[in-house]
């Protein structure tokens, strides 16, 4: 019995690898990995395929074969199955043999030319002769035809009615059920070869059964089926082996590919490709560039094709490696394939995906046989350049070519250009278009246009698709769930949650992720952990894409501890994890803990990118960490992320913070093109360092560079004011916001000047600013106005505001503790202690005095009457000495900032444990002389300390800064700079 060999399969494109011991893929761009190759002189043929022909007794010169021949190449098998009848009827053919072979010839041209109307008249006539019905070799030939007809139905009903099947028969109708994707119809039929016949499986056999394998992803059926050829003895065939290959690669299983790679005795140019496929597919893309130099460096002079160029060339545009995508571009050239659409198409693909659109968009011009693929690549490229106008232009473009035709990818491809609310008649008009030509039937097209219109503020638009929708999946809710959740309706989108349920669909991990995000932005807590049980009972708590939600709603919920569990739990922490728990501990005050995770990302071998290090940048900021905040300034540098603005506005605002306003003014002034925001930052740093001309200042001259001023410019040059007792010029900013710029006040802005006019004195008028507001006044108002009615003494205005914001926050200790400070500055003793006695009866403790220094790089933390560190006794003698000193120039304790009915003694004891003194004595033990001191304040500095320290500042001839949590307090030579208004 003669075999029939494997033809080329039609996945053959697809998966390779080397001993990986010589691969070594170099990340320098500039190297020219393939400078020295060139094109072997001698070109590989295809794989021989052993094609043995049952039917060629005799020569095809003769007339009626060769006219035959001639008839099926033209494709013209009608006037071919006449000739056949003819010659028959005549007699003009005598021999079964060359009617056998005339059959043969017509059976193969009906394949390859997918006519299966004259396929099926020669079944026909096959099963009406006596002499050809049983014909093995012509009953093989018929399963083949319809299975290339894409009629395996046909194919298996001719199978049924052989009388007498071989191997051949088996193989054809396997090869059919893998080739039209019945990958199950193939398994089970494989079975059956193997239990109900005695026929062994060939190297025919086991290509077809693999490539179902890796059709139905079933590893383990594969690694039976691998087992099996083992056993035969048929792992040693190139073709077995390539079909190997190529199913472990689906399954996912790169390493059994690579080990099928490595023990393969013979390998062809299939091999190579579908190796480097498996890699490629897999996300392997360093490894599949590595197999493409394994296979230009082996001794075979194998030539790379089509299929190797456009499966190494997406990995190069994945991995961003243009360099050597442009090599492979001019090897492309060199092989003469350059112009093969596909290879035209994924060199476009590769170099807009790199950011080269002149390059991509050159490649594209020049082909002369564009697809549909090729306009989709280019409009897709400029889509995600977020280049509208190219994106329309091509898309106008497109629709003028004749053999190409607009469908759903170039749709999906242009609506990531509709992604603004300018943009919205523009996706309107799309989207009819859309609804013309029958695309938003495709589920993945109405989702788009739901998150579309989302993004360009129209939900409404949104909800409407989706109720279009006929057939709604999980995904069409996700849809819209998401576009709620992530364009300001979180409530809508738990609501949608709930109808989703209750239509009988469970939710994925995507739509857990948006139900998170809604719960982030409404602050429920308690919603949130009942998604994370949910999660937790489901095991996609570890999940990398929930996780990052679930990081996101306990740092928005600022439940920091539960945050840290979850970060800690995860194995493999991404960039986005750590940037996220980085933002998360400066966003809630926790700057230690945001450097200790900075620099543990730092040891983890992770590089910051840019929202990184504005959380670390922020969280020096808040301790004043000036060494730290230089260091990460100089990292941002050698990175070169201090072209990006908002990394810009961090250093800008962190120098500020630290007391560095030249610092500040230095970066500012190098800033070439100034926007809106760093203007804000740096008329927000001279506020708080009580600069008010200063601010004011560069608020007119950011006018007249053409920036206009915002709500947040407003807010820096405001709190410039109130730092400077610019009450006159504050009160006209506050009524020149709306009138002259546009900018509606907010409560934020009305704080402000309330605070303002407060802490000059001016009760009454602040109350009435108050009662006149278009807004309800919250917490920080009313908390302001008690603040400024203790500092003067006004127990009548702070009493009636008290009331007030114990209405509000009936919870907060600053709120009692204000008014109990206000009770005892004018001596109602017995008031202030029915104030502390209602403190405790709700279990509510006053904020303990806190102060942050840094000395080499570390910051030291002290609190009031703190005696923690080894150094507290050496702490104490300082502040002692220096009290000593500061006593023969006019120092004398302010008892005044005790409010606690004590004994005098008792109250002057109090004060030299106030938490500044302690940094600062603490700060002259270790640092050397001339050294300018930096302390942080959690409370607003008292008046004994900003007396004694201005003090200090001249004994000890040293410049020391102190922030509290209103200001900066720079002291030098005996003086503040905020000339004791504050």
């Amino acid at each position: 019995m003669a075999s029939v060999s494997p033809p080329t399969l039609s996945w053959h494109h697809k998966l390779p690898i080397h001993h990986r011991s010589t691969w070594t893929w170099n990340h320098d761009k500039n190297n020219n990995h393939f400078s020295s190759f060139t094109v072997p002189k001698s070109s590989i043929s295809p794989p021989t395929t052993h094609k043995i022909d049952h039917l060629s007794p005799t020569k095809t010169h003769q007339p009626f074969l060769q006219r035959l021949h001639n008839l099926c190449d033209s494709g013209n098998l009608n006037e071919g199955l006449n000739l056949l009848h003819s010659q028959s009827q005549n007699g003009a053919v005598s021999s079964s043999d060359i009617t056998k072979e005339a059959i043969g010839l017509l059976l193969r041209a009906c394949a390859h030319h997918k006519d299966i109307e004259v396929g099926r008249k020669l079944h026909a006539m096959v099963s009406a002769s006596h002499r050809f019905r049983n014909d093995v070799v012509l009953n093989t030939r018929i399963i083949s035809m319809f299975s290339a007809c894409g009629s395996p139905s046909d194919s298996r009903s001719a199978f049924d009615a052989a009388k007498e099947k071989d191997l051949f028969l088996y193989n054809a109708l396997l090869s059919g059920y893998a080739r039209n994707s019945l990958f199950r119809d193939a398994i089970s039929l494989f079975l059956d070869l193997l239990s109900a016949t005695e026929f062994f499986p060939d190297n025919f056999t086991f290509p077809c059964v693999v490539k179902a394998c890796a059709g139905v992803a079933d590893a383990g059926l594969g690694e039976a089926v691998h087992a099996l050829a083992l056993k035969v003895g048929l792992f040693s065939d190139v073709f077995v082996g390539n079909a190997l290959i190529a199913m472990y690669g689906k399954c996912g299983l790169v390493e059994s590919a690579i080990k099928v790679f490595e023990t393969m005795p013979n390998r062809n140019l299939v091999t190579w490709n579908s190796m480097m496929s498996a890699c490629s597919e897999n996300g392997s893309f360093e490894e599949c560039c590595s197999v493409f130099k394994g296979l230009l460096s082996e001794e075979e002079g194998l030539v790379p094709d089509v299929a190797t160029i456009v499966t190494v060339i997406p990995a190069c545009a994945a991995l961003g490696e243009v360099g050597m995508g442009m090599i492979l571009h001019g090897l492309a050239f060199k092989l003469g394939i350059v112009e093969e659409v596909t290879v035209n198409n994924s060199l476009v693909d590769m170099y807009s995906k790199c950011g080269y659109m002149g390059e991509a968009r050159v490649l594209f011009d020049m082909n002369g046989r564009r697809n549909v693929v090729s306009w989709n690549t280019m409009i897709g490229g400029y889509s995600k350049e977020g280049d509208s106008p190219a994106v329309f232009g091509l898309l106008r473009e497109m629709q003028t070519e004749e053999n190409v035709k607009v469908n759903e990818v170039t749709v999906l491809n242009v609506l990531p250009a509709c992604s603004e609310e300018l943009r919205l008649l523009t996706l309107k008009e799309l989207h009819g278009y859309a609804l013309r030509r029958g695309f938003q039937i495709d589920e993945l097209v109405a989702n788009a246009f739901v998150a579309a219109y989302a993004k360009c503020s129209s939900l409404d638009c949104a909800e409407r698709v989706f109720c279009g929708m006929e057939r709604k999946t999980v995904s069409s809710w996700n849809a819209l769930i998401g576009a709620h959740a992530q364009n300001g309706s979180p409530r809508k989108a738990l609501d949608l949650y709930l109808v989703m349920r209750d239509s009988g669909l469970n939710p994925d991990r995507f739509t857990i992720g948006s139900l998170l995000l809604a719960c982030a932005h409404l602050k429920f807590l308690r919603c949130g952990k009942e998604i994370h049980g949910f999660m937790f009972r489901n095991g996609l708590e570890l999940d990398e894409f929930i996780g990052i939600s679930l990081l996101s709603l306990y740092i928005q919920c600022r439940n920091m501890l539960r945050a840290k569990l979850i970060f800690d739990k995860m194995e493999n922490k991404s960039l986005v994890c750590w940037n996220a728990m980085i933002s998360g501990c400066s966003q809630n005050e926790l700057p230690c803990e945001a450097l200790d995770t900075f620099q543990q990302m730092l040891s983890n071998g992770i590089m910051p990118q840019e929202i990184a290090v504005m959380g670390v940048l922020g969280a020096c900021s808040q301790v004043s960490s000036l060494r730290l905040g230089k260091e990460v300034h100089s990292f941002a540098l050698k990175a070169r992320l201090c072209g990006d603005n908002f990394v810009t506005c961090a250093l800008i605002d962190m120098y500020a913070k630290c007391g560095c306003m030249e610092q500040s003014q230095n970066i500012f002034d190098r800033v070439i093109k100034k926007d809106e925001a760093v203007w804000n930052v740096i008329i927000a740093g001279y506020g708080i360092h009580g600069h008010g001309l200063k601010a004011i200042e560069l608020f007119e001259l950011m006018q007249n560079n053409g920036c206009r001023p915002d709500s947040f410019t407003f807010l820096g040059v405001l709190v410039a004011c109130n730092h400077a007792g610019l009450v006159t010029e504050g009160l006209k900013y506050l009524g020149q916001m709306q009138s002259l710029y546009g900018v509606r006040p907010k409560l934020e802005h009305y704080a402000c000047v309330i605070d303002m006019l407060g802490r000059a004195g001016q009760l009454n008028e602040a109350l009435k600013l108050v009662n006149e507001m278009p807004d309800e006044p919250d917490s920080g108002i009313w908390s302001s106005l008690l603040s400024s009615c203790r500092n003067y003494g006004d127990l009548d205005i702070g009493e009636e505001v008290s009331k007030k914001l114990l209405e509000l926050e009936p919870d907060k200790a600053e709120n009692y503790v204000l008014l109990s400070n206000l009770y005892a500055g004018l001596g109602k003793w017995d008031e202030m202690r029915k104030v502390r006695r209602r403190m405790k009866e709700i279990g509510l403790y006053k904020d303990a005095g806190c102060s942050w220094i840094e000395i080499g790089g570390k910051v030291y933390r002290f609190l009031v009457s703190d005696g923690s560190l080894l150094e507290s006794k050496k702490i104490q003698q300082t502040w002692n000495k220096l009290e000593k000193k500061i006593s023969k120039i006019g120092y004398k304790p302010d008892t005044s900032c005790v409010l606690h009915e004590l004994e005098e003694e008792e109250k002057i004891k109090i004060l030299k444990s106030h938490s500044e003194k302690l940094a600062i004595s603490f700060g002259l033990l270790n640092t050397a002389k001339g050294t300018t001191l930096r302390v942080c304040k959690n409370l607003r500095i008292c008046v004994d300390c900003h007396n004694a320290i201005k003090l200090v500042s001249k004994v000890v001839e040293r410049d020391i800064v102190v922030r509290d949590n209103k200001r900066f307090h720079h002291f030098k030579n005996g003086f503040c700079t905020c000339g004791d208004y504050w």
